[in-house]
């Protein structure tokens, strides 16, 4: 089973991939407002986003937070020239080494967890309290990201995207997870939070893309949304710990994100590759009249 949720992990990682892609370069174009629900590049990117995350959904349905997460750091790599690609350029030197170090970092940091198919069990008392915990974090850099500008606004409102994706990925574990094979068991209300905070995210996912930096911002939600779910996993879900052993190897881990973080975030951001709008057609002198052709 195991297996089988990091193969359909992956899956749902490409589609979640050329999805994102899609969306980022209209929002670039036409900024994050529901006028985006008419362009069907940004529909087509919503609809393989939304079956690369059902993917991902059923992955955790089969194996534990701590394996399937890492498996959705891939996406970067596949993400980030992607979008160049869209926006009609070749990927830069940089965005190929920051998106490859981000993905490698976290990468090995995920794997440094012990792997146990453990049956998740969560408590309403804290499910509340987790989700107390993740408004409070998406409130905060809501705040923040209205005094930033650049790569600082897109990494701020990646992490609020990060954090609520996580409770996704965190609630989405629990339901899927938890049934052994009995349906009733939908019937709770984690299983209505789950699109709800599906909703919250995608918005947020919009509002980080449309600042224009979609490396660092699609890498701050890579990085953040499996390190919150993991921390719920452990602290909640009863998921084993890391041993005092892989202490050294995970600080390496560990700077190599940052440094491919900071790498995405001294990008140039991808407005200059918008369309531009229409030039302003020039007034005509009082008495002439325009005839076409």
């Amino acid at each position: 089973m195991i297996w089988a949720g990091i193969t359909v992990a992956l899956v749902g990682a490409l589609g979640y991939a050329v999805g994102a892609a899609l969306q980022q370069y209209e929002v670039v174009r036409g900024g994050a407002s529901f006028k985006l629900v008419r362009r069907p590049r940004w529909f087509i990117g919503g609809v393989v986003g939304l079956a690369g995350a059902g993917l991902h959904a059923v992955a955790l349905a089969l194996a534990p937070l701590v394996i399937v997460q890492p498996v959705s750091v891939t996406t970067l790599v596949f993400a980030v020239p992607l979008a160049a690609a869209l926006h009609g350029r070749r990927p830069t030197k940089a965005e190929v080494i920051g998106s490859v170090a981000v993905a490698g970092g976290l990468l090995g940091l995920m794997m440094l967890i012990p792997h146990d198919d453990t049956r998740p069990v969560l408590s309403t008392p804290d499910a509340l309290w987790f989700l107390a915990c993740v408004g409070v974090v998406a409130a905060v850099c809501e705040l923040i990201a209205k005094r930033l500008r650049g790569p600082a606004k897109a990494l701020v409102l990646s992490v609020g995207a990060g954090t609520v994706t996580a409770a996704v990925s965190t609630f989405v574990r629990v339901v899927g997870g938890g049934l052994g094979g009995d349906l009733g068991r939908l019937v709770h209300w984690f299983t209505l939070a789950i699109p709800a905070l599906l909703l919250v995210a995608i918005v947020l996912l919009q509002r980080s893309y449309a600042v224009g930096y979609f490396g660092i911002a699609y890498a701050g939600v890579q990085v953040v949304d499996p390190i919150t779910s993991i921390i719920a996993g452990v602290t909640m879900l009863g998921e084993p710990v890391p041993v005092a052993a892989h202490v050294v190897p995970a600080l390496l881990f560990g700077a190599v994100l940052i440094a491919g973080t900071i790498t995405l975030g001294r990008l140039a951001p991808d407005t200059k590759h918008a369309v531009p709008p229409p030039a302003p057609v020039p007034p005509l002198p009082v008495g002439v009249t325009r005839t076409s052709g």
